[in-house]
């Protein structure tokens, strides 16, 4: 069984996808939209579920840092109830505090130039998300 992990931004949405085992993630795309056009994003996360053959999504959840929850992951509700309307796509929320630290991290340590980490940091944020959650399901 495939899963799909999302970062959610404002223009941007970071997308990974697991192998058929559901053990290990790898990058996708990223989806670029118009600013706050989630309808859209919502849309093209459907059609992906589809050609896939994806019943779960995991939707990075932008908790802050005291566990709070904000305009962001206020967003990312809305978001999940967009893709689970009218579908039978399950959505899970998960933690994604520190998710584009990591990646922007392990990218300059890798010398990854800054255009090619702009470019490529929301598909691997999407992708720890979605290891993350692989990892907690496995046990």
């Amino acid at each position: 069984m495939k899963y799909i992990g999302l970062d959610l931004g404002s223009r941007t949405l970071g997308v990974a996808i697991s192998d058929e085992l559901g053990m290990l993630a790898r990058a996708y795309e990223t989806f670029r939209f118009e600013e706050n056009q989630y309808s859209l994003a919502a849309e093209y996360i459907k059609n992906v579920c589809d050609k896939e053959r994806v019943k779960t999504v995991v939707l990075g959840y932008p908790k802050h840092m005291n566990g709070d929850v904000g305009v962001r992951a206020k967003i990312s509700e809305d978001f999940k109830k967009s893709i689970e309307e009218n579908t039978d796509i399950q959505v899970v929320l998960e933690d994604e505090r520190l998710t584009t630290v990591l990646v922007d991290k392990a990218m300059i340590s890798g010398n990854v130039r800054r255009n090619q980490r702009k470019e490529k940091k929301d598909e691997m944020a999407a992708v720890i998300i979605l290891q993350n959650y692989l990892d907690k399901i496995a046990f």
